[in-house]
């Protein structure tokens, strides 16, 4: 039998989105995990590694410092922007600057009121 047909295959990352959480269920077994009701900020990070490494993350920020970083194109996040922007006074200007940046930065999209 061929060698990569032996080996076990890795978990891949993916998202949750339901109108309870936000889940990402890491390789690892890990899960991060924030309930909308316990929603407080959402940030989108940036790094300069791009553009052949994941770039562009959405951290959303529980009360209690926990929450959930969702890398932009994990594996059922495609519904999560939709979904933010759903959020009373969010900042789609900051969406765009972060969308346009190539360096390490941080915009705080929305903080809850």
């Amino acid at each position: 039998m061929v060698d990569f047909l032996k080996r076990k295959a890795e978990p891949v990352p993916c998202v949750f989105i339901d109108d309870l959480v936000v889940r990402r269920e890491l390789g690892d077994g890990k899960i991060e995990e924030v309930a909308w009701s316990d929603l407080v900020e959402v940030q989108i990070v940036t790094t300069d590694k791009g553009p052949f490494v994941d770039d562009v993350f959405f951290l959303l920020v529980g009360r209690d410092g926990t929450g959930v970083c969702v890398p932009q194109g994990a594996p059922g996040s495609e519904t999560l922007l939709e979904r933010l922007q759903k959020l009373p006074n969010f900042d789609n200007g900051e969406v765009i600057r972060a969308m346009g940046s190539s360096e390490n930065a941080r915009f705080v999209c929305w903080k809850k009121g």
